[in-house]
C-alpha cells in the first residue's frame, strides 16, 4: 500500500485528504495514517494538516520497491520489481528469477552487493547507499546472435538518462562504460541463456557509481562517480526510472531495425575515443589505431596503418595510448 500512498501523493497537487486516500485505495483511514507513519519512519517528509489532508514535501534518497513503483512512467520495464537490501548479485537473482518463469521486463534492484562482477570476472566495488545495482531481464523475440548488442542499447540509455538529469557530458568508452571526465562510473555486464535459434533470457547488469567519495587504491586510478563529477546529490531512484525509459526508447527501435543502425549516429557522437588513438588489447594480436566509431552491429572500426580494422568485443579491451581513455 505505501507505492500506492506515495503515487497518490505525488500524483496531487496540493494536499490530499485522508478519505479522498480511503476511497481510492480501498482501504480504513486507520490503514492510511499506519502508512503515512511508515513512510515517515523511512524518511519521507509528509505534511499532515487537519481538514486539508496530506502534503508529500520531501523524499529521502531511497530505494525500494515501493519507491521505483511510485515513481514508474515506464511500458513495460520493471513492471515487476525486485528488491533486495543486500544480495550476492543483481545479475544472479534475475537468472534465477529467469529460470523461475518471471517475465519480460522484470527489474532487481539491491542496496547492496556482496559478489558484483563486471567484464572477465572483475569484482565490481558496491558500497551501500552510494551506488544503484540493477539488473533487468529480458526475453526477446530475435536471434541469439544479436543479443550481445544490448549491451551498447544499455549503454546508450545510461548516457542518455544522465544527459538529461544532469549537466555533465557523459560520454561511452566501447563498447559499454560510461565515463565522466575521464573516468569510469558504469558497468554494464550482459549475460544470455540460449539454444541453437533461440534466446531463453538476457539479463543486463548495471553498476552506477552515484554518491561514491572514495575508492579502492586500485579502482581510484579509473572510476569516479556522479557526485564527484557534478558536485549534485540526486535521487537514486528517479536516476533510474529515467534510464529504463530510455532504455525501452532505444530497445524498441533495435527491435524495429534489428541492429544498431537506428542509435548508431548518436551513440557515435558520445564515444569517448571517437577520432582518438587507441589500442586494441586483443590477446592473439595487440596493435594500435586510430577508433572511428561503430558499425551498425556494434563492431569498433579502427583506422590502421595496414588498413581498418572492425573489432569485437569478446575477450578484446580498449585503451587509450596515454591511459584509460
Amino acid at each position: 500500500m505505501k507505492a500506492e500512498i506515495l503515487q497518490a501523493l505525488r500524483n496531487t497537487k496540493g494536499y490530499v485528504s485522508g478519505q479522498e486516500l480511503c476511497e481510492k485505495l480501498g482501504v480504513s483511514r486507520t490503514a492510511v495514517w499506519k502508512g503515512m507513519q511508515k513512510l515517515k519512519e523511512e524518511g519521507y517528509g509528509i505534511e499532515a494538516i487537519p481538514n486539508k489532508g496530506y502534503r508529500l514535501m520531501e523524499s529521502p534518497d531511497v530505494l525500494s520497491a515501493e519507491e521505483l513503483e511510485s515513481i514508474r512512467r515506464t511500458a513495460w520495464a520493471g513492471n515487476t520489481i525486485v528488491y533486495y537490501e543486500v544480495t550476492d548479485s543483481t545479475n544472479i537473482q534475475a537468472k534465477r528469477l529467469a529460470e523461475e518463469g518471471a517475465p519480460h521486463g522484470t527489474l532487481v534492484i539491491a542496496e547492496r552487493q556482496e559478489a558484483g562482477r563486471g567484464r572477465r570476472g572483475r569484482a565490481w566495488e558496491s558500497a551501500e547507499h552510494e551506488g544503484i545495482f540493477m539488473t533487468i531481464l529480458l526475453r526477446p523475440e530475435f536471434e541469439p546472435q544479436k543479443a550481445s548488442m544490448l549491451t551498447i542499447v544499455a549503454a546508450m540509455a545510461v548516457t542518455k538518462a544522465i544527459r538529461t538529469m544532469l549537466t555533465v557530458p557523459a560520454e561511452i568508452k566501447w563498447p559499454n562504460d560510461i565515463i565522466l571526465n575521464g573516468k569510469k562510473i558504469c558497468g554494464i555486464l550482459t549475460e544470455m541463456d540460449t539454444e541453437i535459434d533461440a534466446i531463453n533470457y538476457v539479463v543486463i547488469g548495471i553498476g552506477i557509481n552515484v554518491s561514491n567519495r572514495q575508492f579502492g587504491k586500485e579502482a581510484a586510478e579509473i572510476a569516479t562517480s556522479i557526485a564527484i563529477e557534478s558536485g549534485m546529490q540526486i535521487h537514486r531512484a528517479e536516476l533510474i526510472e529515467t534510464v529504463w525509459e530510455w532504455f525501452e526508447v532505444y530497445y524498441d527501435r533495435f527491435c524495429k531495425d534489428g541492429s544498431l543502425e537506428g542509435i548508431q549516429d548518436e551513440y557515435n557522437v558520445w564515444l569517448v575515443n571517437q577520432g582518438k588513438q587507441v589500442r586494441i588489447l586483443d590477446p592473439k594480436e595487440p596493435f594500435t589505431g586510430v577508433a572511428k566509431g561503430i558499425t551498425k552491429t556494434g563492431e569498433l572500426i579502427v583506422e590502421t596503418e595496414e588498413g581498418r580494422k572492425q573489432v569485437s568485443s569478446g575477450e578484446v579491451s580498449v585503451r587509450g595510448i596515454y591511459g584509460y581513455v
